[in-house]
């Protein structure tokens, strides 16, 4: 339960889930209708970007590993302001969907006052992630110092902060 011991880390858990759970919209065919499916997301790519059903690909590929990054202590400062980037980066793509009403796994489009909102909301949720992990703690180094002349401490005690 450590793991959840803080609201920015559970924070990062719940924010890994939810993109494990959207990341696999970028890989069902189409055809399915109880979810967004790739050409959901293909729809959803202003036509300026080539390639647009390798971009989904590679768009889930990046949620899938921004939330194993959060999940992993070490990684969740990286993989959250990497998830920032990624948000940004995908912002334009939510707002061409909603200024073409481009429809989402078959109903109308959601409206753009609901989509920025939405996407700030990640941005926020990715930030607030990185909160309590410091460089030294993500390296599992200790922050007290050793003092050699408590003699409280054991010698297993002693070991572990060196």
């Amino acid at each position: 339960m450590r793991r959840f011991a803080t609201w920015p880390s559970a924070a990062a858990h719940a924010l890994a889930i939810m993109l494990f759970m959207t990341a696999t919209a970028h890989f069902v065919p189409g055809g399915f209708t109880v979810m967004p499916t790739h050409d959901d997301l293909v729809a959803m790519v202003p036509p300026l970007v080539p390639l647009p059903s390798l971009v989904v690909h590679l768009t889930g590929v990046l949620e899938i590993l921004g939330a194993l990054g959060l999940i992993i202590t070490r990684t969740r400062r990286a993989a959250g302001y990497c998830l920032v980037l990624l948000f940004v980066v995908l912002l334009p793509g939510n707002i061409y969907a909603a200024t073409a009403e481009v429809p989402f796994a078959g109903e109308q489009a959601s409206p753009l006052w609901q989509r920025i909102p939405e996407q700030v909301l990640y941005i926020g949720a990715a930030l607030w992630a990185t909160r309590g992990v410091s460089p030294l703690q993500s390296r599992g180094v200790r922050r007290r110092p050793l003092n050699p002349n408590d003699p409280v401490r054991s010698q297993a005690q002693a070991q572990e902060y060196r």
